[in-house]
């Protein structure tokens, strides 16, 4: 029940119309911006073992694009891109739990609210993953 929590939670964030998300408090403005490094600019390695694996999740070798989805992820942890393609290739193995927990792991390290919105298609997986793993019960491929 963790994840409907999860979801109905970034259900209210997305539909927050108020300021900005991450707007500066103007009694911290001399502070200055707390700017994340690993998120202003993934690593070139990351990058590239992303767009392999995406080019053997395209070839159907899951596998192979299960390790450069991994391999991207040690790389840099924070790669938000990769946690995507990761939750792709596991739930076309059937992995659904992994897959749930890849999609989730994505959502959680969007840089930005923009971001969020523009994620339904991972929203919808979430939700497929979620009837899934239901519909199969404890004998589920959670592969954990």
């Amino acid at each position: 029940m963790q994840w409907t929590v999860r979801l109905a939670l970034l259900g209210m964030f997305l539909s927050c119309t108020g300021p900005a998300v991450g707007a500066q408090n103007p009694q911290n403005a001399s502070a200055g911006p707390k700017v994340d490094p690993v998120r202003v600019q993934p690593s070139d390695s990351a990058m590239k073992s992303v767009e392999i694996g995406d080019f053997y999740l395209r070839k159907r070798k899951y596998q192979a694009a299960l390790s450069r989805f991994e391999e991207a992820l040690k790389t840099d942890p924070h790669y938000a891109p990769a946690y995507r393609e990761l939750g792709k290739v596991y739930e076309k193995m059937g992995f659904w739990k992994k897959s749930l927990d890849a999609y989730q792991k994505y959502l959680d390290e969007l840089p930005s609210a923009k971001d969020a919105r523009e994620a339904k298609d991972i929203h919808r997986a979430i939700v497929r993953m979620q009837k899934e793993i239901v519909a199969e019960g404890p004998a589920s491929h959670s592969q954990e």
